[in-house]
């Protein structure tokens, strides 16, 4: 399928509104649960898209529209967010990911992108070329992608105790 703005903005519009649904009102226990001892929990990934909409996004956008292939992006620190969650509640994070999903958007439509400069070159520091097009599908798969760590990381708590349907439960294989 091939990247189409109006497409892309429809999951990443809706994101803050699925994260919100998955994590509000939940207990420390579902927001703090981690696969393993070193991966993400929920409130984690949570904190990476804050930081993600504060310094990849929309900042590497610009490069690609001010600089094209000729700077590289800055490099993204996955554990960046660290600071950004420290003792704040799960409905502050909400928040504050809402909001800066909002500007990020905001931003976004500023831009006026046309189909055209989807092709316009960016230069990733560990992934060398890449265009626009990608950076924005990437964005797309990107909340996809925690959107599903989340649910998964969160049916891995549960995995020891579905019994005989484990072997049916697709999500925790």
């Amino acid at each position: 399928m091939q990247f189409r703005m109006t497409e892309g903005l429809e999951v990443l519009q809706q994101t803050p509104a699925v994260l919100d649904a998955l994590l509000r009102g939940k207990s420390q226990t579902w927001l703090n649960t981690r696969n393993t001892a070193d991966a993400f929990s929920p409130v984690d990934v949570l904190g990476h898209l804050i930081h993600g909409e504060r310094t990849d996004w929309i900042p590497r956008t610009r490069i690609m529209l001010v600089h094209q292939d000729r700077q590289a992006f800055e490099p993204f620190d996955r554990f960046g967010f660290q600071d950004l969650i420290a003792g704040k509640t799960i409905d502050a994070l909400l928040e504050d990911f809402a909001q800066a999903r909002h500007q990020s958007l905001a931003a976004l439509h500023s831009f006026k992108l046309t189909e055209a400069q989807f092709a316009l070159p960016g230069l990733h520091p560990e992934l060398g070329p890449v265009t626009l097009g990608n950076h924005l599908a990437n964005w797309v798969v990107h909340d996809l992608g925690h959107i599903t760590q989340i649910a998964k990381t969160m049916a891995w708590a549960y995995r020891d105790e579905t019994g005989p349907w484990f072997a049916y439960t697709t999500i925790l294989h």
